[in-house]
């Protein structure tokens, strides 16, 4: 067969995360074909606006998108939590093969987490659910934009730009960087936005000969976690900026889910659980309770 072309982004992680999935790939199908076609996107060409703008959604992948609708790749592979939750019509979600480790990690030039910064200190982050979530624990300190790949950013906080920065631990530990990662924080302390960790591979909805060979490396439970915490999303409809949270984790036949949404400075939370067959539902419900809780709806 001829081999199949993989869309993703030319930054270090994006190669990262899509060599994992292609080894996923080849294992499952001996003797594959897989090229590697990187394309740049508007994240990757602007690199000073704040992706907390309304701008920013589909920002990293609406182009390599754009070239699968195209026929100019077979499949793509995303960081899941970068997809905006208005799907693209004709392209599906075909397979969600991997999740590393979800939470969130302070990159610090001080020992400790967010508790042991100086006062005044200067945290980096790009993200609004972050921001919310660190300004509770210490309003003290100063939240900046900070921009650039994973790389990029651990470099401002060696150079003094920063004194720490929020980051994903995901990222970190596929570049071989998470002794970078001075503290974890625990779901507790600050819940990651939903999907994250998360590799979700796509195709054209009409391209049966992919979707197949994509059924293989799908993980139902990594999907089902998914599912519930991008549902949650979508129901609160606020996209990639919006600071919202949320974590599902299955236990035998049951999901437990935790969410959280910041409204006019406050920081609101829940948790339900239920059925692993009511994943959708559950983070709907979620979602139009926190909403309700806080004052939206």
């Amino acid at each position: 067969m001829t081999a199949l072309r993989i869309g993703t982004r030319g930054s270090k992680l994006a190669l990262a995360q899509t060599g994992l999935v292609a080894e996923r790939l080849r294992s499952a199908h001996p003797g594959i074909g897989i090229e590697i076609v990187t394309i740049a996107t508007a994240g990757d060409r602007d690199q000073s606006t704040p992706l907390s703008s309304g701008e920013g959604a589909g920002w990293f992948t609406t182009a390599i998108q754009e070239a699968l609708t195209a026929g100019e790749v077979d499949l793509a592979i995303h960081s899941y939590k970068d997809l905006p939750t208005k799907r693209p019509e004709g392209l599906v979600i075909a397979a969600v093969p991997l999740r590393e480790d979800p939470r969130d990690a302070l990159v610090s030039r001080h020992p400790g987490g967010l508790h042991e910064l100086p006062r005044g200190a200067v945290v980096g982050t790009s993200s609004p659910r972050r921001e919310a979530q660190v300004r509770e624990v210490r309003p003290d300190v100063e939240v900046r934009a900070i921009r650039g790949n994973v790389e990029t950013r651990v470099s401002k906080v060696d150079a003094g730009e920063y004194d720490a920065a929020v980051l994903a631990l995901a990222g970190l530990r596929r570049l071989g960087l998470e002794s970078r990662a001075g503290h974890v924080f625990g779901f507790e302390e600050m819940l990651p936005a939903p999907a994250q960790g998360a590799l979700a591979v796509e195709c054209r909805a009409d391209d049966a000969a992919t979707r197949a060979l994509l059924e293989s490396v799908d993980d139902p439970v990594i999907r089902v976690a998914v599912t519930a915490e991008r549902v949650f999303l979508a129901t609160i409809d606020g996209g990639c900026s919006f600071p919202a949270a949320a974590h599902a984790e299955q236990f035998g036949t049951t999901l437990k889910l935790a969410g959280l949404i910041a409204v006019d400075g406050r920081i609101i939370r829940s948790k339900m659980a239920g059925p692993v067959a009511t994943a959708a539902s559950l983070g709907r419900a979620l979602a139009e309770e926190l909403m309700s809780l806080g004052g939206l709806r």
